[in-house]
């Protein structure tokens, strides 16, 4: 009877409801626009993220320390909050989620000076009502790895190669789902995993490079967050990387909050031309957006996606 008890006690513990609120403003007291962060760019929906249209929700699989992870929910709440949420989640573990999940909202970055420059610009005055944060994941490998695997490929094939990295390398939580597996985890898996499994291609030995090296200390990803970093240094530490070529390096600097430079590839420039109406060169495109600063690239690629959220939806 004692032991029934106990195991009863035991899995109303892991389905225990748990909740807390993040305030939907940036670092300058801006206001955040939470659908249109989640919508940011295409790399933001990738497992373990999943985002649901219809319910305006954000359900993500983070690791924890021990080989642990949980599964978590961030949706709108009451005006000017989000709702963090999960089951069978303690008070420290609660702690650290919550300030994850700030920290891939990018609640801390000020944006209120790209907002003070988009309000006199007819073409992004929208933008000024919270838009332009861009989704991140809770590491800079994380989204190393992921920016690699959209290069010279598919979209179909990204999600494949994330996909196979997350459901057959992560920790998974216990309702199943896994996060996204560690540098340890992915310096491990056999040269035949990448090849046959997760089908990376080439990418595949600069994955294992990669992963080892973090691993082992040797590369310290997550250093790239210091704001006191130069934009010409902390680029010049993404070229180096294995398969991180300049397109993969402007996608990158975006992650990074360092919105200098413009991701001018092969979906931007003719999507640009289309808005714009005609061809334009690199240069014209620069110049254009050269008033915004260091927010250049963020402009620029807000002027491009705007059609992605329904006007007024946000």
């Amino acid at each position: 009877m004692g032991i029934s008890q106990s195991v009863v006690r035991s899995t109303r513990a892991m389905t225990k409801p748990w909740s807390a609120e993040l305030e939907l403003h940036g670092a300058g007291g801006e206001p955040v626009d939470f659908w249109r962060t989640l919508t940011s760019h295409g790399v933001a929906d990738l497992l373990p993220n999943v985002i649901d249209e219809d319910t305006r929700t954000l359900e993500t699989t983070l690791a924890l320390p021990r080989n642990r992870a949980r599964t978590i929910r961030i949706r709108e709440g009451r005006p000017g909050f989000v709702l963090v949420e999960g089951d069978g989640i303690g008070a420290g573990d609660g702690r650290m989620l919550l300030e994850t999940a700030r920290h891939v909202l990018r609640l801390e970055a000020d944006l209120s000076d790209f907002y003070d420059l988009a309000r006199t610009d007819p073409e992004l005055g929208w933008a000024a009502a919270g838009v332009g944060r861009m989704l991140r994941s809770p590491t800079v490998f994380e989204d190393v790895v992921k920016t690699i695997c959209t290069t010279n490929c598919t979209w179909s094939a990204t999600v494949r190669m994330t996909t196979a990295l997350v459901e057959h390398l992560g920790v998974e939580a216990p309702d199943g789902r896994r996060a996204f597996p560690t540098p340890a985890a992915m310096a491990e898996a056999a040269e035949a995993f990448y090849r046959d499994v997760a089908r990376t291609g080439y990418r595949g030995a600069y994955l294992r490079s990669l992963a080892s090296d973090v691993a082992s200390g040797s590369l310290d990803l997550e250093a790239l967050n210091n704001p006191a970093l130069p934009d010409d240094e902390v680029a010049a530490s993404l070229l180096a990387l294995p398969g991180c070529g300049p397109y993969a390096t402007a996608h990158m600097m975006m992650l990074l909050g360092r919105y200098s430079r413009l991701i001018l590839d092969s979906w931007t420039r003719p999507k640009y031309a289309r808005l714009n109406g005609r061809k334009a060169s690199d240069k014209t495109i620069e110049r254009r957006f050269r008033r915004y600063g260091p927010y250049a690239g963020l402009a620029f690629w807000l002027y491009l996606t705007r059609d992605w959220v329904e006007e007024g939806a946000g």
